[in-house]
């Protein structure tokens, strides 16, 4: 029997459970958190929780066919330890990609290139990275004045938050997707002269935040994916379609 395993994380990830679940296709979906689990349709198996390598190839191992990794563009040690895990266990491995997405602004490739940058500037930064780049960005001079951090309402970000120094009143505690509006408002509400992104594609916002930028006279900073290979989204579908008819 064809059994898909989904690595989700992305919303990607979750079309292509969608798709699954329409087409009647054995698909089970793996996600870290709760939130993740969430947004998920009904008529797939859920399984929540984050793995590690050993608890991947024991997951592969009972009885999947084919594995798509649709985690986030920078979960990079997942990314590897899925691939890893698929190949230990001989199992099809398919990457699911975004295509490269930044039009607007800057770019730098990693978080020591982009403290560089933002030390030979001056004025409020508003940071939309979110919680995993609040310690790195404490290496900014004067982080406490200067940046704003924009991150998912939770009360463990905000400690984390408070424990790394940041100014509390500078923490926007909100979840999107986010509008134009609502960037523009984010943007002229902290007063920031710089907008810090990843390339996270139309699907993650980054058209929006390219145009509030725009219609603010903001500088926008893009960390961009590291490089890989992989399949896009209409690619993986029909690879699925393709062995579906063997």
């Amino acid at each position: 029997m064809y059994r898909l395993l989904i690595f989700g994380g992305t919303t990607e990830g979750r079309e292509l459970a969608e798709y699954c679940a329409a087409k009647g296709i054995s698909a089970d979906v793996s996600v870290a958190t709760d939130y993740g689990a969430s947004l998920l349709p009904d008529g797939v198996k859920v399984l929540c929780g984050r793995l590690d390598k050993g608890q991947m190839i024991r997951l592969i191992n009972s009885g999947y066919s084919v594995v798509v990794d649709a985690t986030h563009p920078y979960a990079v040690e997942a990314t590897e330890n899925i691939r890893r895990a698929c190949s230990e266990t001989g199992t099809e491995y398919l990457r699911l990609i975004r295509r490269s997405s930044v039009s607007y602004g800057k770019t730098v490739r990693d978080m020591d290139e982009l403290i560089t940058m933002l030390n030979s500037t001056t004025g409020k930064v508003l940071s939309t990275l979110g919680s995993k780049s609040l310690a790195a960005l404490t290496g900014v001079k004067d982080f406490r004045e200067r940046i704003y951090v924009r991150v998912l309402p939770s009360a463990d970000i905000l400690e984390q938050c408070r424990e790394l120094g940041y100014d509390e009143a500078k923490v926007i505690l909100e979840k999107g997707p986010f509008t134009v509006e609502q960037n523009v408002e984010h943007l002229r509400e902290s007063g920031a002269v710089i907008l810090l992104t990843k390339e996270s594609g139309a699907t993650g916002g980054y058209p929006e935040k390219a145009e509030a930028a725009r219609q603010c006279g903001a500088e926008m900073i893009t960390l961009v994916r590291p490089p890989e290979n992989g399949y896009s989204f209409d690619e993986i579908i029909k690879m699925i379609e393709e062995e579906q008819k063997q």
